[in-house]
């Protein structure tokens, strides 16, 4: 039995390594960036007749396509991210696509190949029916992994013309998410005398002062959980990392932390920065320092009532499938692009988040034939 073209569309993609370096400098050259995947995208896009361009860095690009139709007055951009995590630790081969018992396995198999796939099968349906009723921008970023580098250079890319709203396919198990939290990172660092052990009192043990500090942020944990999102419940915070220290007969001069804390729609970097400093002030801790605070994701919240999600609902009915909108623990470019730049935006696609990154990761097949319906009744109706 002939496989479905978006099956048949995501092994191809499976096959082809787009792992993020993540920042590493042991990544395989045939296996690091986005570049080939990207090229193999356009390739399709243009096939189907459309202008497609990659864009961004060489090595690790990003790629777009618009497709405009007379009279439509809405514009959706669906996007899917063209890199993967890396493959350390898989119990499959990564790259050699297999369907076993209704799931596609493979790395990016679920996040978010699959979202791809089910896009480039839905416009080509469309495009040969002649019913494509509102404008589409399709979207393959690089880097939504690590730093969302892809979605900077998109922006930049488009200028003044920017779409409606936005759908990221991200894996959802086919559920509509309308809000899901941010993310924020803070590093702070200690800096104490070093001094042999054995006199201890004649330093400054920089660790300690990371402890008290730690304990700090423990505190302020507790303090998040007054403020609310009506969808999404509190922030969170958690030190996720740690070091300093030189040798363990040195009192250590120096240390640092990594915290994570996970944003309510409008929190914002300066609001986190202040509350970590509070939070030290009040425990008296002065000898540690913020050395940064930044946003890597924002946090995505969009009404009920909005023209995207009541798109979605009815193409999801039409589907035969919930229409309920959802949350998600996770973050997306979505919220950096409605955090960051104001465009509102939705979350759906295939297969569960809890799929994704795992040594056997796979995609129900049925899921994608649902997307690609979905996006289908989506690109065929009007608002």
């Amino acid at each position: 039995m002939a496989l479905a073209p978006c099956l048949r569309y995501l092994r191809d993609y499976v096959a082809i390594p787009s792992v993020n370096p993540m920042g590493r400098s042991d990544m395989p050259e045939g296996v690091a960036g986005e570049a080939r995947y990207a090229d193999h995208v356009r390739h399709q896009l243009v096939a189907l007749g459309l202008d497609a361009k990659c864009i961004g860095s060489p090595d690790r690009p990003s790629v777009i396509a618009e497709v405009r139709v007379r009279g439509a007055t809405d514009t959706v951009m669906v996007a899917s991210h063209l890199d993967t995590v890396p493959v350390d630790g898989m119990e499959i081969d990564p790259f050699d696509p297999r369907i076993e018992d209704g799931r596609l396995y493979g790395r990016g198999s679920c996040d978010t190949k699959s979202g791809m796939a089910a896009l480039v099968a839905a416009l080509e349906r469309v495009l040969a029916r002649g019913s494509l009723r509102r404008n589409v921008i399709v979207l393959g970023e690089a880097d939504e992994e690590f730093h969302s580098q892809g979605v900077i250079d998109v922006l930049e890319h488009l200028g003044t013309v920017r779409p409606d709203w936005v759908l990221a396919t991200e894996p959802t198990d086919m559920r509509l998410v309308t809000h899901h939290k941010g993310i924020a990172l803070a590093r702070l660092a200690a800096h104490g005398r070093a001094c042999h052990s054995s006199d201890p009192a004649a330093g400054s043990n920089a660790i300690y002062a990371l402890a008290r500090a730690a304990l700090a942020i423990e505190d302020l944990c507790g303090q998040l959980a007054s403020r609310r999102d009506p969808m999404l419940g509190h922030g969170t915070m958690s030190v996720g990392k740690i070091g300093g220290g030189a040798a363990p007969n040195i009192v250590p001069d120096a240390g640092w932390l990594i915290t994570d804390r996970r944003l309510l729609p409008g929190e914002t970097a300066e609001q986190v920065r202040k509350e970590i400093q509070g939070a030290l002030e009040a425990h008296g801790v002065h000898d540690v320092e913020i050395e940064f605070c930044r946003v890597e994701k924002g946090a995505l919240g969009i009404p009920r009532d909005h023209a995207a999600v009541r798109s979605c609902q009815a193409a999801l009915r039409a589907a035969n499938l919930s229409s309920e909108p959802a949350t998600a623990a996770f973050g997306t470019d979505a919220g950096v692009l409605f955090a960051d730049h104001g465009l509102p935006g939705v979350v759906l696609g295939p297969g569960s988040i809890a799929l994704a990154h795992t040594s056997r990761e796979f995609v129900p097949v049925r899921e994608v034939e649902q997307m690609v319906d979905v996006l289908t009744t989506l690109f065929e109706s009007e608002s």
